[in-house]
């Protein structure tokens, strides 16, 4: 399962019910931005949409089994697997390549 399919399919689960709801992207950059700077960088967006990860690896060994994914079936999906696939939505989003990302690049589909 890759990322997109993985938010997804999170999206429409318990664990997925704080991004429901976050009713805009000012609202978006504040639950992300940990350090309130008003900027989200790689590791504020990796904590944010590693969550649900963390909730679902119900053994905490660091793999989204297959019985652990949504619908029960999948490739497992590691942690070090599921960071670096943000990192590089994360990395698409940051349109002007400084590092972080704002409230534009935040509402903006990766490219």
């Amino acid at each position: 399962m890759n990322l997109v399919a993985l938010v997804a399919a999170l999206a429409v689960t318990p664990f997925g019910a704080a991004w429901a709801q976050v009713r805009d992207t000012g609202d978006y950059l504040r639950r992300m931005d940990t350090d309130a700077d008003g900027r989200v960088a790689l590791a504020e967006y990796q904590q944010w949409m590693g969550h649900a990860f963390e909730r679902m690896d119900l053994d905490r060994n660091d793999v989204l089994d297959p019985e652990e994914l949504p619908g029960g079936r999948g490739r497992p999906v590691t942690l070090a697997g599921h960071r670096e696939s943000l990192a590089e939505a994360f990395r698409r989003q940051d349109l002007n390549h400084d590092g972080v990302l704002d409230a534009r690049e935040l509402a903006a589909p990766p490219q």
